[in-house]
């Protein structure tokens, strides 16, 4: 492929062919303890890798309230928001069951625990587990959510 043609390839018909990423929000939540701070992560239901709750937004609700459901579903939180504008972003590819990919930039907001319920949507789908954000960094595979983990 000549030098010009690659570029043009490159630049031009290769963001063409992108699709738009689609927006997701996620709730990082944590709790304080007298040995410190500690992130709750769940599994996803399909590979079973660590993970942050998410998932789209949900009508209705604005990004802030549709992130909290999210952790109530997925993982039993009742919480508080720590603050109604995101703590970052991460841009990750989701994996369908049907075998593609959307690409999506999840908006993460910090949310404080309250309490835990074991009865909840997604109970016996997912596990979760503490972590402390080092260790939670530590766990998940996403370069952008692991760098918002370690500011915790």
């Amino acid at each position: 492929m000549t030098e010009g043609l690659m570029k043009t390839w490159t630049d031009l018909v290769q963001p063409l062919l992108r699709r738009p990423r689609q927006l997701q929000v996620a709730a990082i939540c944590y709790r304080d303890t007298p040995k410190g701070r500690q992130v709750l992560l769940i599994t996803s239901r399909g590979t079973g890798r660590w993970i942050v709750p998410k998932g789209w937004p949900i009508d209705g609700l604005n990004a802030v309230e549709a992130a909290l459901q999210e952790a109530w579903e997925e993982a039993g939180v009742k919480a508080r928001v720590e603050r109604a504008e995101p703590a970052g972003h991460f841009d990750y590819d989701k994996r369908h069951d049907e075998g593609y990919e959307t690409p999506v930039e999840a908006h993460v907001f910090k949310v404080r625990i309250d309490r835990l319920e074991d009865s909840y949507p997604e109970a016996g789908q997912r596990e979760r587990q503490w972590f402390t954000p080092e260790e939670a960094a530590n766990r998940v595979q996403e370069p952008g959510l692991q760098e918002i983990l370690r500011q915790m």
